[in-house]
């Protein structure tokens, strides 16, 4: 069966999500904003209901849409979530707003790379989960895989790229450099002394990552 036929079946079965998240979706796709795919935040959202986190920390938080779904399916989470982009934490604090989560969803504004004096403040963490600028997903690793509890996990979306990490031939050079970066990552984490990480093959693509 064709990849994009099996992906169409199982997104197509996949129950509605309150109205809210709806809208959040086509006003994503509407303005070209990255959201997560639908069958790979589903199959994260059961990870976190297995696992019942009560920190998580999400690096890239852009209209809140996957803070969202988190806070919907894990009520007892608190959930920190960081956004550099000023447009788009606008965006997330009017929906989480409007979601009446704002007690439970807390947005920093800043940059991930440069906000670990903030974002330590609410350490340790259950569950980490990596959405942000794609070329600098090892250094976020690095830095705030240190403020993970010992049987937490951390989540990474996207290590698939649209299916690019695995042709040998592309022609853009941004997205060549891009690419190896992801490539890099994937290679590093997969052999990463202290982690056991499987990729699944839903969505982009997610690495799930568990401390030895």
């Amino acid at each position: 069966m064709e990849n994009g036929k099996l992906q169409a079946y199982i997104e197509n079965i996949i129950p509605g999500r309150p109205k809210l998240l709806e809208q959040m979706e086509q006003f994503a796709k509407e303005n070209g904003v990255p959201i997560m795919e639908l069958a790979g935040i589903e199959a994260m959202l059961q990870l976190l209901r297995i696992h019942s986190p009560k920190n998580i920390l999400e690096i890239g938080t852009a209209i809140g849409y996957s803070a969202l779904r988190m806070a919907y399916a894990c009520p007892s989470s608190n959930i920190i979530t960081i956004e550099r982009d000023a447009d788009r934490y606008l965006l997330a604090e009017k929906y989480i707003l409007e979601a009446e989560k704002e007690a439970q969803i807390q947005i920093i504004k800043g940059d991930a790379l440069e906000a670990e004096a903030v974002i330590k403040k609410y350490a340790p963490f259950d569950v980490i989960f990596i959405d942000a600028a794609k070329g600098q997903y090892q250094r976020f690793f690095e830095i705030y895989s240190q403020y993970l509890r010992s049987n937490g996990m951390i989540i990474t979306d996207n290590v698939l790229f649209k299916g690019l990490v695995y042709e040998s031939n592309i022609e853009n050079k941004r997205i060549r450099n891009l690419v190896k970066k992801i490539n890099d990552f994937n290679q590093w984490l997969m052999n990463h002394p202290d982690y056991f990480t499987v990729i699944l093959p839903v969505g982009d693509g997610i690495a799930i990552s568990k401390k030895r």
